[in-house]
């Protein structure tokens, strides 16, 4: 197992045909599928204006969490931004809840009070989308060193953007990691833009492992378009930090087919660009295995398409049937009096 850098820089998808079982191959393309054509409905849905508020769609990045989902455990914990839709997903939570959250219902995974960029479940451990930039970089650190205090096993995937690595919190967030050896995996989604300023026009290290270097934090370059590559990677990773050898920073190199959010007109860079990253598709790439390998029929992908498309469509209804907020609402989930016994009616 690579414990640095210098020993092993970037992962690659293993060489084996076939490194993960069918069962984990049919998993990968039902999830990554339901995440690609529910965030296709909800672009259309926000022109629509079903619902309003921001909008980040995770159109292109499917491997990162998928891989990420699929080498944790019950008990670890995630903490994102607010590109967040594909996050609950892949944790297993059922889309609806996704859906009514965006509608503002009280159905929706936070009431209806975050909207698309708050999606928490405490059920799954998903500790939260978070609107501030990088934010949610300390406080995942704070999530690791709650387990780490408390003899937990758990460990926490903290995920970030490219441009939010430039937040001083980071710096300091590290530091702390490394001293006490937190079970945290930090993850750049790094899909080479911020809100639309590219990771050249923003620093001279364009290798943003790099990064970890400075605090001896072992520091991967991965194929993000691969999810194999994601779980191998998260898998590593995962064993370091609960062994107690501390945090580990992977720059998982993906890239989004839309904009930064609905409002992005997207003129920083070409068509030319996006189709060729679109020959790298994360979803298409897990369908080509199974078929190469004959893992499914094609009676059997017809069916999963099926399944998903059926899981969206109920999922859009529940959400536009589900009952709005009443007013006497707006006060509920502010406090917690039995938390906090100095607050007074």
């Amino acid at each position: 197992m690579p414990t640095s850098t210098i020993e092993k820089p970037v992962k690659t998808k293993s060489k084996k045909a076939l490194p993960y079982s069918k069962k984990q191959y049919l998993k990968w393309y039902k999830d990554m599928l339901l995440m690609r054509k529910i965030e296709e409905r909800i672009g259309h849905l926000y022109i629509q204006q079903k619902f309003g508020g921001f909008c980040h769609l995770y159109i292109g990045q499917e491997a990162v969490v998928a891989g990420t989902a699929s080498a944790c455990i019950k008990e670890d914990k995630h903490i994102t931004a607010y590109r967040d839709h594909a996050h609950p997903i892949a944790l297993g939570v059922h889309p609806k809840y996704m859906v009514a959250e965006l509608y503002g219902k009280k159905t929706g995974m936070s009431k209806g009070k975050g909207g698309s960029m708050h999606m928490f479940n405490k059920e799954v451990n998903l500790m939260g989308g978070h609107g501030i930039v990088g934010a949610q970089i300390p406080m995942g650190a704070g999530i690791a060193f709650a387990d780490q205090y408390k003899g937990n096993k758990g460990v926490t995937y903290c995920s970030f953007g490219d441009g939010a690595a430039r937040q001083g919190a980071l710096h300091e967030t590290f530091n702390m990691a490394m001293m006490w050896k937190l079970p945290v995996v930090f993850i750049i989604e790094n899909n080479n833009y911020a809100m639309g300023t590219s990771v050249k026009r923003t620093t001279n290290v364009e290798d943003m492992s790099e990064i970890g270097k400075s605090y001896h934090m072992p520091s991967f370059v991965v194929d993000g378009m691969s999810v194999e590559s994601v779980h191998e990677a998260i898998e590593e990773a995962s064993a370091r930090a609960r062994k107690g050898e501390g945090p580990t920073l992977l720059d998982i190199r993906t890239y989004r087919y839309k904009g930064h959010s609905m409002s992005d007109p997207q003129k920083y860079r070409t068509k030319d660009e996006v189709e060729d990253f679109k020959g790298k598709d994360p979803v298409s790439q897990v369908l080509n295995t199974i078929t190469a390998n004959k893992l499914a029929s094609e009676s059997d992908i017809e069916k999963i398409q099926e399944e998903v498309k059926v899981l969206v469509d109920e999922s859009i209804a529940f959400a536009e049937e589900s009952p709005e907020l009443e007013a006497h609402e707006l006060y509920e989930d502010v406090y917690m009096q039995k938390d906090y016994p100095f607050i007074k009616d």
